[in-house]
């Protein structure tokens, strides 16, 4: 059994991260910076109760949206004019473990089966299944150079492409990538950094009251998991249905000139690379409004999203503060 997401002591940061990427996937996942023993798996892996359904291509194995992109098997079905039947599907988090084969990433194409029948056969991976689903990735930073590559491409170009003695398949694989690390043990390649759109750091808590919280908390989850499930299926339905309102009222959520005029001045004053950095900014900030029930995006929704979008963005000379970045963001905020 899964620990409750809403039972989780405080960590509002990393709840809100996850919580932002449910309502819009397209804002590019969630890196999660933390020592170790402060939650981080626990979270992701408790945000599968609070997934909402999907629509899905009935039967097919890649989670196809009946709006496409389709993948081979499902665009052969309409070359021969069957009609694709849809059903809902709830998403999920996919764990991608370390040490994992580069076959059981993208998949296998049986060469003796089409051989012997002509015919193509593939065996889906983990792309096939997280393919608008999360895909999960414990200690990301230490995952293996070719495997990063992988996903750097399959994100780029939300298709996994398989090729083998001349007999190809393909499908997408647009996911939601949630990476977990402890900084101590290894930096993360720039290239896969800036992949993830938005970026927390947790820290164990020190108040007695709330690590004295934890302590209860785990000890009556493990003592009777079922009794604690249901004392927070409550909340874990009212998190739920908000998520969904959120979902249903982002495409309605407004942004003002002003708005606008705030990001672009507070990212080309950090001096950020290229435009992810403000582009990540105003999808969070539409999210968050969405998520509080507004029609309109406010500054102090800025405020509270900006450190998620830009933190790992903030560039910094050799041998200085790592912080300084960061208070001249609040600085700028503050001013604008």
């Amino acid at each position: 059994m899964i620990f409750p997401f809403t039972a989780i002591v405080n960590q509002e940061e990393m709840k809100l991260g996850l919580i932002l990427n449910v309502i819009d996937p397209s804002i590019g996942g969630l890196l999660i910076m933390g020592e170790k023993g402060t939650a981080k798996s626990t979270t992701v892996r408790a945000l599968a109760d609070l997934l909402p359904e999907i629509e899905v291509v009935k039967g097919c194995r890649f989670n196809c949206d009946p709006s496409g992109p389709f993948c081979i098997e499902c665009l052969e079905k309409k070359e021969r004019v069957e009609v694709l039947e849809t059903e809902k599907k709830k998403m999920e988090v996919v764990e991608l473990p370390l040490g994992v084969t580069e076959d059981r990433v993208v998949g296998t194409i049986d060469i003796e089966y089409a051989i012997s029948y002509g015919k193509r056969k593939f065996e889906p991976g983990l792309l096939a299944k997280a393919n608008r689903n999360f895909l999960y990735i414990d200690e990301v930073n230490l995952l293996e150079d070719h495997i990063v590559d992988l996903l750097l491409d399959s994100a780029a170009m939300g298709i996994n492409r398989v090729e083998r003695e001349g007999i190809s398949f393909f499908h997408p694989a647009r996911f939601i990538l949630i990476g977990s690390m402890n900084p101590e043990e290894g930096e993360l390649r720039p290239q896969l950094l800036d992949r993830f759109g938005l970026c927390v750091e947790v820290k164990a808590l020190t108040e007695k009251v709330l690590r004295k919280e934890i302590l209860k908390r785990k000890i009556e989850f493990d003592t009777s998991p079922e009794r604690f499930l249901e004392k927070w299926k409550p909340e874990q339905e009212r998190l739920s249905e908000k998520i969904v309102q959120a979902k249903k009222l982002l495409p309605e959520v407004k942004v003002s000139e002003e708005i606008y005029e705030i990001i672009v001045t507070l990212t080309s004053q950090l001096s950020l690379d290229g435009h992810r950095g403000d582009i990540v900014l105003l999808k969070a900030a539409k999210a968050y409004s969405a998520f509080n029930q507004k029609g309109l995006v406010e500054k102090e929704d800025l405020t509270r999203v900006a450190l998620f979008s830009l933190r790992h963005r903030l560039k910094r000379l050799p041998f200085e503060d790592p912080e300084a970045e960061v208070k001249k963001l609040y600085e700028l905020l503050s001013i604008l």
